[in-house]
């Protein structure tokens, strides 16, 4: 492996306990990377993380382990969407905080043979049972966000599992049972509790996660303290479900046993009982749905439509930027205003308009519509801003009275990108939703708590919101999985981010540091992030971004500077090599050969 292949590596303790992780991946037959010696960026926090340029294969993912199990299936001449099912796997054991097979997904498949590219929705479906007052309290008001969280009735069905089992049959070369035997192998064997998983077992505790006698037998010590980073942890009870399903296949999940354990877990909860039932988990389905594109520039930049917000608030806040010259004005305060005001709007068509289009008739394409966009992007001055701005009037036959849902969903989720030596690639964004999702855990695995991305109020001044909780129905995310492509229909990067409601910022920032300003994939991630949603500027401190703030107050911005922990992996396609990024804010390795 040459020096290129070894690669960013993982926020430890120190080089020796992340090194110490590897070599215990390789001896358990998952292994053979090494990890590049990571140099901490003075004041910052953040690990200092170069680039990495490969020529065949290539992946990158929030954490070492995950990313030299999808490397070894790479290696071996598997898939992307092989790599893929062995990445998310090891990704639930090492990092169980922030996705797995308890929760949901959007995946974009770029199949190199047909020139297609496929969009699979795995995200979880609110029971048949549910109705529009599901988070009311007895008063007829909404549940505060923590109320509703926590227990069982957060939990949607988990469409994760379902969604690689379709995505395989399609795409897979390697058998099943092997891509998931890296992830039982460690599971029994043990791996070393990262910092940052102890820093949010830490956290958690304060959010009731030691409320639940499953998660706290296995998140804390026998005094009741956290567990701490550097500790073996061991999960049996997980490596023996991936036995199941390794040789039963997802019914084993959907149809047996483990539903119904999942059912009876989410029931007897004694905070917020669930209501899911076996047939709701038999009754689950994975779509295929079309991609939303839109033009950028000379770059066509696509990703997962509804019940996402990603790819069309993405594509909105582009296509607002393309009437200014951004490349022009390179990053700055200047560009971070006009960004903002980007998202003000945009986010404003999300908060009325988007949810589950089977559900709720949606301006999908007007929303995307180049006359309207531009007329939207003659709102934004230059010389100051526009404060809250309101939801436009997109061109659409089937317009209706709506109330606007402005409820924003919290960070728990992670994202990898991955390109085999076949051309063919992956942008995937996974979660549970909140990090350790409702606290209830089962078999090894943590339930998500997606239910609570729904509005928790039905309607709002007698109109009804489109993001209502409905029986079947799948919560509005805002996970923007995005593969970029261009003149010629070839993809040329794989991009996509953790960070609840602020993906979305992440991401579209990062496509303008490549796309506008021509930056090295790992100084785009890298880049301070300026974020907004229809409120507030957030700018990320410890960054240049946080000097921005003077400027923008100057403007009329109302400036927040704040920790904004991104997760941030993509990889650029060019035509003679892959050049890969990983995010200095997690623990995120970059692989390839």
């Amino acid at each position: 492996m040459t020096e290129n292949q070894l690669v960013t590596g993982q926020r430890s303790l120190s080089l020796r306990r992340g090194l110490a992780a590897l070599a215990l991946a390789a001896s358990l037959g998952i292994g053979g990377a090494q990890a590049q010696d990571p140099q901490p960026e003075s004041g910052t926090g953040r690990l200092s993380k170069e680039s990495v340029a490969a020529k065949d294969f290539m992946v990158s993912a929030a954490n070492p382990l995950a990313a030299q199990a999808g490397y070894d299936v790479l290696k071996a001449g598997g898939t992307a969407i092989d790599a893929a099912v062995a990445v998310q796997m090891m990704l639930n054991l090492v990092e169980p905080q922030s996705s797995g097979i308890g929760g949901g997904a959007f995946l974009l498949y770029w199949d190199a043979t047909t020139k297609t590219l496929e969009t699979y929705d795995g995200r979880e479906k609110a029971p048949a049972a549910a109705t529009p007052e599901y988070f009311l309290k007895e008063d007829g008001t909404p549940k505060g966000f923590w109320e509703a969280v926590v227990g069982g009735r957060s939990v949607g069905v988990p469409g994760t599992l379902r969604l690689f089992e379709v995505a395989h049959g399609k795409h897979g070369k390697t058998s099943w049972s092997d891509l998931l035997q890296p992830a039982i192998g460690l599971a029994d064997a043990g791996f070393e509790i990262s910092p940052r998983m102890a820093k949010s077992i830490a956290g958690a505790q304060e959010k009731g996660l030691d409320k639940f006698p499953v998660a706290k037998a296995y998140f804390f010590k026998d005094d009741g303290t956290p567990k701490e980073a550097g500790s073996l942890l061991k999960n049996p009870e997980f490596a023996a479900t991936l036995r199941a399903v390794a040789e039963g296949g997802a019914d084993v999940f959907y149809k047996g046993d483990i539903a119904k354990d999942i059912v009876a877990a989410v029931a007897a909860t004694t905070e917020n009982p669930g209501i899911l039932t076996l047939e709701d988990f038999a009754n689950y389905d994975v779509k295929q749905r079309d991609p939303v594109c839109t033009d950028y520039r000379a770059h066509k930049v696509c990703g997962m439509g509804p019940p996402t917000s990603g790819g069309l608030t993405v594509g909105q806040i582009l296509n607002i930027l393309s009437h200014f010259d951004l490349p022009a004005m390179g990053p700055g305060p200047e560009a971070a205003h006009l960004f903002a005001e980007a998202g003000k709007l945009a986010y404003a068509d999300r908060g009325l308009y988007m949810a589950d289009s089977d559900f709720v008739r949606m301006p999908t394409k007007g929303l995307l519509d180049a006359d309207y966009l531009s007329d939207r992007a003659g709102l934004i001055k230059r010389d100051g801003a526009m404060g809250k701005a309101s939801p436009g009037t997109p061109p659409w036959k089937d317009a209706a009275l709506r109330s606007p849902d402005e409820g924003l969903e919290r960070p728990g989720t992670s994202h990898f990108v991955i390109r085999d030596s076949y051309g063919n690639a992956v942008s995937m964004t996974t979660t549970i939703e909140t990090g350790f999702g409702s606290r209830v855990m089962v078999r090894g695995f943590l339930l998500n708590n997606e239910l609570t991305d729904f509005s928790r109020a039905p309607e709002k001044d007698g109109k009804v919101i489109a993001n209502r909780v409905e029986g079947g129905k799948r919560p509005r995310s805002s996970m923007a999985p995005t593969i970029v492509f261009d003149a010629d229909g070839e993809p040329v990067l794989l991009i996509g981010s953790p960070g609840g409601s602020r993906i979305i910022n992440y991401v579209a920032k990062t496509l303008v540091a490549v796309l506008d300003w021509e930056m090295d994939i790992q100084k785009a991630i890298d880049l301070g992030h300026f974020v907004n949603r229809n409120g507030a500027t957030d700018l990320e401190q410890g960054t240049d971004a946080e000097a921005y703030k003077e400027t923008l107050e100057g403007l009329g911005h109302e400036v927040k500077v704040r920790d904004l922990n991104s997760g941030l992996h993509g990889i650029v396609i060019a035509k003679d090599k892959l050049v890969g990024g990983a995010d200095p804010r997690r623990e995120g390795m970059v692989l390839g050969d």
